[in-house]
């Protein structure tokens, strides 16, 4: 059941006023016939059974409306009730119930009308005007259900319309800290895998040349520094529900930088690059590209330190941008770099947005690394 076929629930005070209304009219009603009438004994019992039958009417309206229809048959003090709970009807069920109720009514008045005829009135008259006044109780009770009916649907679609919102809002925030922790792992892994490489080569060649040295300690010095920085920018963005990333994103115009910094890590880097038109590269795909280079060489840095890696580029507009890269395994023993081993999986959820596809393998002497982009005319 909905709301409107629910019984009504009033405030006390209201049900006291209806009571009191009722009462004043049903009153008014015994008077009248106590002027004109002998019957008025069963006139005040009728109307103190119908001013007892109103709570029942307020809570159960078809119940409390026949029984007032048959009081009505009886004597004209229950006629004001019975027509409110005719119209009370109307306004709380179904169309068809309040058709019944309504011929209870006539039919209860026009018996009424019959033994007791009303003054100065013909019974066909009095007939013409019983039915006239039930049709516009219920048509008065059906459009203010409608109405009603018609305000509980626009509360109805604002509630669910504030909710679509509010979930669309939890969505986007969702899914713009998906995107910063992708762009926290990517970067840092990065400036880590950075950092363990030089801190290796100071702790297992302690007796490299001073400028050797100096310039070893000097790249961790800026990689933890460009770590932080990133760092603090990622947490600042994810105190504040209200902003997204809005860092400096990088694209295939700053390969060449990684690439510099990967072969100052020692990682050398066989780049074959045939890749034209990166101008005209969608800013998502672009940035896809350099993300895909910077994790193929972080993942080489971890699990073969020191070892060449071979990166191809190719690519036009119209077609496709394709990435690959492989490096052969480490041939001598070394400590891994600690990762979470999620990298690969989170590029390549990235590249699924994107529109492109990744694949990698061990290919048992080493490891391969392709990806494809798209790159539209």
């Amino acid at each position: 059941m909905n709301a409107l076929t629910q019984p009504c629930r009033r405030p006390a005070s209201v049900d006291l006023w209806v009571m009191a209304a009722m009462g004043s009219l049903i009153a008014l009603t015994v008077w009248g016939e106590y002027q004109g009438g002998t019957l008025w004994p069963a006139d005040i019992a009728v109307a103190v059974a119908a001013w007892l039958l109103l709570p029942v009417l307020l809570r159960r309206p078809v119940t409390g409306a026949l029984a007032l229809a048959v009081l009505a048959a009886v004597s004209p003090a229950a006629t004001a009730p019975a027509t409110m709970g005719t119209l009370h009807v109307a306004q709380r069920r179904s169309f068809r119930t309040a058709l019944a109720v309504g011929a209870a009514g006539i039919v209860a008045h026009a018996v009424r009308g019959l033994w007791r005829p009303v003054q100065g009135l013909s019974y066909g008259w009095w007939l013409v005007l019983v039915v006239v006044a039930h049709a516009a109780l219920i048509g008065w009770g059906a459009l203010t259900r409608s109405r009603w009916a018609l305000i509980e649907s626009l509360k109805d679609r604002a509630e669910r319309a504030e909710a679509e919102q509010a979930r669309r809002v939890a969505e986007a925030r969702a899914a713009e800290r998906t995107q910063i922790a992708r762009e926290m792992h990517d970067v840092l892994a990065h400036r880590l895998s950075l950092l363990a490489t030089y801190a290796g080569a100071l702790e297992y060649r302690p007796d490299s040349a001073p400028e050797q040295l100096a310039k070893a300690a000097g790249v961790i010095r800026q990689s933890v520094r460009e770590a932080l920085t990133e760092l603090r920018d990622v947490v600042a963005v994810l105190r504040d529900d209200e902003e997204g990333f809005a860092g400096p994103q990088p694209t295939v115009a700053d390969l060449a930088r990684l690439l510099d910094e990967a072969e100052g890590s020692g990682t050398a880097v066989d780049l074959v690059d045939s890749l034209t038109g990166r101008e005209e590269l969608p800013a998502t795909v672009s940035r896809t590209v350099y993300r895909v280079v910077q994790e193929g060489l972080t993942n080489a840095r971890k699990h073969a330190p020191g070892r060449p890696v071979r990166l191809v580029l190719t690519g036009r507009p119209g077609q496709q941008v394709s990435i690959e890269m492989s490096n052969p395994l480490a041939v001598e023993p070394f400590v891994p770099t600690p990762g979470t081993g999620t990298g690969l999986v989170g590029m390549a959820e990235r590249i699924r947005l994107a529109g492109g596809e990744l694949e990698f393998q061990g290919t048992g002497d080493g490891f391969r690394l392709a990806a494809w982009l798209p790159f539209p005319a």
